[in-house]
């Protein structure tokens, strides 16, 4: 019977170690990949994952934050009940009595 191979489990600091190391572009994928015992397609995709996830390391950190869609109605609601709030006021003094 032949044996049965299982697949390697590659921790994220040592994808990241490689795919930075691919990044740097001293060597090539292919020395990269014979160097640390994995395939090179695999390397050329670990690099293409820090690359494209680059920019999201360093958004929130500082800076000003986008308005978020989420929170424009809640600010035109709080708007709106102020607004009404003084025109109530405004009724109330003036002594006008609008249905």
């Amino acid at each position: 019977m032949s044996e049965v191979t299982t697949r390697k489990v590659h921790t994220p600091e040592f994808k990241a170690k490689v795919g930075l190391e691919a990044v740097r572009g001293v060597k090539t994928i292919n020395e990269i990949g014979r160097e640390y015992g994995v395939h090179p397609v695999q390397v050329g995709q670990w690099k293409k994952a820090i690359q494209e996830n680059a920019k999201t390391l360093f958004e929130g950190k500082r800076g000003p934050k986008p308005a978020a869609a989420h929170r424009e109605p809640e600010l035109l609601y709080s708007e709106i009940g102020k607004l009404k709030m003084e025109l109530d006021w405004l009724k109330k003094k003036s002594g006008i009595s609008l249905p």
